[in-house]
């Protein structure tokens, strides 16, 4: 019985567990995975010690941390493989994925990085690449999208969406999303003009530098 209630996480542990990926969470969201452990430690209010008990590794704690992103990520790309329309399917993977990942800065960091220490999180986003994949085949095969698209085509929109430098929070969502639709644009084989949603105040530029019609 000794050794059987040993092994079972005191509360404290699994509060100061909690609390470390709380505060992982914020700061990846905000400063990216470049943020060092230590402030992660110096947020949770914990000593780097116990962060190093629970996540021996930074790989291991931004897979923890995003664990729900990556599961939102692999359901919208699930929806759209399920759309009998691939191209239809497919731009609604490229505007939510857009949006998804202009929440959250260490997300898309570390979905665009070769993390071999986190073998759950390379899985789990080799697994949706693959099913875009999947997914781009069956819009080519439908005339819709361009013929030499590459899946490296979509790592690189999402580096260029994680780029975007908006004024606030919501100004951010705005201008991915109308991003996501030039985006789009550009990898149809036949491109539509259609209008695109408003852009958000971005941080770089000036109200007076702001173009409209």
């Amino acid at each position: 019985m000794t050794h059987r209630l040993s092994r079972i996480p005191r509360s404290d542990a699994l509060d100061n567990r909690e609390r470390i990926l709380e505060a992982a969470r914020a700061l990846f969201a905000t400063e990216g995975l470049n943020v060092p452990l230590r402030e992660v430690a110096r947020r949770a209010d914990v000593g780097p010690a116990t962060l190093y008990r629970h996540f021996p590794t930074k790989e291991i704690l931004a897979t923890e941390a995003f664990a729900d992103q990556m599961a939102t990520c692999q359901r919208v790309v699930d929806e759209g493989l399920a759309d009998q329309d691939p191209w239809r399917g497919f731009r609604s993977v490229i505007e939510k994925i857009c949006e998804l990942h202009s929440h959250d800065r260490g997300f898309t960091a570390a979905f665009v990085s070769a993390f071999p220490k986190a073998v759950d999180f390379t899985t789990s986003r080799d697994s949706a690449l693959k099913a875009i994949a999947d997914l781009a085949s069956r819009a080519k095969a439908a005339g819709k999208l361009r013929p030499d698209f590459v899946i490296d085509d979509l790592i690189l929109m999402l580096m260029a969406n994680n780029g975007i430098q908006a004024a606030s929070p919501a100004a951010q969502v705005a201008a991915s999303r109308r991003f996501a639709a030039l985006v789009i644009q550009a990898f149809q084989a036949v491109p539509e003009r259609v209008s695109l949603p408003p852009v958000g105040r971005l941080a770089l530029v000036s109200p007076g530098m702001i173009l409209s019609d």
